[in-house]
């Protein structure tokens, strides 16, 4: 760690060796405007992308490399970088993007501070721009996710905010229009990886009818992998988790919640031979929501089964 915070200190200083002394927004850069910037603050860089993918981490990272918590989106990708001006402090700084955040109608998906994120190897996992025109110091940082959607269409936006060799901040806004949500399979193995870490792992891929309680073919898939991991960690037992929209009545999702995590148990204990004691079922409705149900897009984000260790 120590040989790390050496080599980062040195690249500051090279940064601010090479920052130019005129203080301006950089060329053909704009904010974003339903955000818009920190008071006083300066854009250091931009960067526009018309059409791109951006992995999105909405919750801590426990080693370089992990992917347990990153969602894939897809759409026009804005990076756009400033210099805090002289004075602000982090915490004002972040209060502030939250506070813009929430106003511009964003839901806060995921919200840390540089331990808690996951220190140096959350700080890596985040696309930013390259010195001197974003600066973070992995040991120094704080990261706000936010989402909503309107008109059809998600947008998402993460703010890093962090401090360079001088103790100025810097802050990233980066904005992605117009993606949607990738809800890729969880595989076996990542299924045991959410276990482990957090105690549960949200599924989707996992199809019923409206209404119904019946399992639709396209929902093999995960259940082979349900049932892959249970085959491979003989004492794991588990609870199916049943969650819905808030459309319909209170009791109405509690009870099609928990007969739909049943069906998953039976088809479990009657087609793939899980031992019934390792297996039990749940269903909580609309208690649990991952998103607004005010609109659809959250409403099928919401619409899931959640895999939780039991005892």
């Amino acid at each position: 760690m120590r040989g790390m915070t050496t080599v980062f200190i040195g690249l500051l200083l090279a940064v601010s060796v090479q920052e130019l002394a005129a203080e301006g927004d950089a060329s053909d850069s704009r904010d974003y405007a339903p955000i818009g910037r920190f008071d006083g603050a300066i854009i250091s860089g931009y960067r526009d992308h018309e059409s791109s993918e951006y992995l999105l981490q909405n919750g801590p990272v426990k080693q370089r490399g992990d992917s347990m918590n990153v969602v894939q989106v897809e759409g026009r990708v804005r990076l756009i970088a400033y210099k805090a001006p002289n004075g602000a402090s982090i915490s004002e700084v972040y209060r502030s993007y939250r506070r813009k955040l929430e106003d511009a109608g964003f839901r806060i998906v995921y919200k840390c501070y540089d331990k808690e994120c996951g220190g140096p190897a959350f700080a890596d996992s985040v696309p930013v721009l390259p010195l001197p025109k974003m600066v973070v110091d992995p040991l120094n940082y704080r990261y706000i996710s936010a989402s909503k959607f309107s008109g059809g269409q998600q947008t998402d936006a993460i703010v890093l905010i962090s401090q360079d060799s001088s103790q100025q901040l810097r802050i990233q806004l980066t904005v992605v229009e117009s993606g949607e949500l990738k809800q890729k399979m969880v595989t076996a193995e990542e299924m045991l990886q959410g276990l482990a870490e957090n105690g549960h792992i949200a599924l989707y891929g996992i199809y019923f009818d409206p209404g119904k309680v019946e399992l639709k073919a396209e929902s093999r898939p995960v259940l082979d992998e349900i049932a892959r991991l249970m085959r491979a960690q003989k004492n794991l037992k588990v609870i199916l988790v049943g969650h819905t929209d808030n459309k319909g009545t209170y009791n109405h999702n509690i009870n099609l919640s928990d007969q739909r995590a049943r069906a998953i148990v039976k088809t479990l204990i009657s087609e793939y031979s899980i031992a019934s004691n390792r297996l039990r079922s749940n269903g909580v409705g609309y208690l649990a929501p991952v998103a607004s149900n005010l609109l659809e897009e959250g409403r099928t984000l919401n619409r899931r089964v959640e895999l939780v260790q039991a005892n």
